[in-house]
């Protein structure tokens, strides 16, 4: 809790509210989870090989080695593609372009949606039901379908593609925000704040925000999870600025129809993948279950 609350509590002669969990302690404690643990482990280990794995290719991507859909081989760990390139390099170099963009467009989306959350619960006026009305119509379509249609009408740049997704992902971080966010306001120390004169700027961000953490970083989790499966489908759809580059979504693609006699071309990216949103998925969960207090151990083991 701030030091503003407090002084706030003892001057009105309120209970002093219940403290916001901090984000460092939430994720202290989901860490002592054995499923955040995992999550952790598996997102962790993808990402090193994303940032590190141009830097070990064997080859260069783009380098033609021996001939189309060989099985392994001496120079070729997990064999070649469909055009006779390296598996394993080709992986290596695939996965950084994919969790650049869904982090930023996570990123984006959540501060958007955040943002719209907090402004239409503080509000609690004709702006909440105008903003709130808006996201719902946003919703109503799934977000791959509107995801796709940008990226048909304006072209598979990257801008587009997090553009898209942030447009998407915010209307949904909103509803969590603003429902977060309505007990909150109705606290003594936010009616307090107000009596003071304090800016609805200071208050949303230095009062509200803080006791909403929890909520939001589930959610980040749930929407990032989200963002790395719509970026890989629309590569696997080949809607992306080159096509010829390596992508874990684009050798999904490509190597399918070799997956019965020569499948690493695209296994290595569907278990990256997959372990990628499970372990996002599970980090996501071990926080949920931390902030509703179901994470303690039980005494039967």
């Amino acid at each position: 809790m701030s030091t503003t609350q407090e002084t706030i509590a003892r001057l009105e002669g309120a209970a002093t509210p219940t403290p916001p969990v901090r984000s460092s302690t939430l994720l202290a404690r989901a860490l002592r989870l054995w499923r955040t643990r995992i999550g952790a482990l598996f997102v962790l280990l993808l990402v090193i090989i994303a940032i590190f794995g141009p830097y070990v290719a064997p080859h260069d991507p783009s380098e033609f080695i021996t001939l189309p859909n060989t099985p392994p081989q001496g120079n070729a760990v997990f064999g070649t593609d469909y055009l006779g390139q390296d598996v394993l390099s080709r992986f290596l170099h695939g996965g950084l372009d994919l969790m650049v963009t869904a982090a930023v467009s996570t990123a984006l989306g959540l501060l958007l949606g955040i943002a719209i959350g907090l402004v239409a619960g503080y509000s609690r006026n004709a702006l909440d039901d105008v903003l709130m009305r808006a996201m719902d119509v946003m919703m109503a379509f799934p977000q791959i379908m509107l995801v796709l249609l940008a990226v048909s009408l304006v072209g598979p740049q990257k801008w587009v593609v997090i553009a898209s997704i942030v447009l998407t992902t915010a209307p949904r971080v909103a509803r969590v925000a603003r429902g977060a966010a309505l007990p909150v306001i109705e606290r003594d120390f936010v009616a307090a704040m107000e009596t003071m004169g304090q800016s609805r700027i200071r208050i949303m961000t230095g009062e509200l925000l803080p006791n909403i953490l929890g909520p939001m970083m589930v959610e980040a989790s749930l929407r990032l999870t989200y963002s790395i499966g719509t970026i890989a489908a629309l590569a696997f759809l080949g809607l992306t600025s080159d096509p010829n580059a390596p992508n874990w979504g684009t050798m999904i693609q490509q190597n399918r129809i070799a997956l019965s006699f020569q499948p690493w071309g695209a296994l290595l990216p569907i278990i990256a993948i997959a372990l990628l949103t499970l372990g996002t998925g599970l980090i996501g969960d071990g926080i949920a279950r931390t902030a509703a207090g179901i994470d303690r151990k039980r005494d039967n083991g």
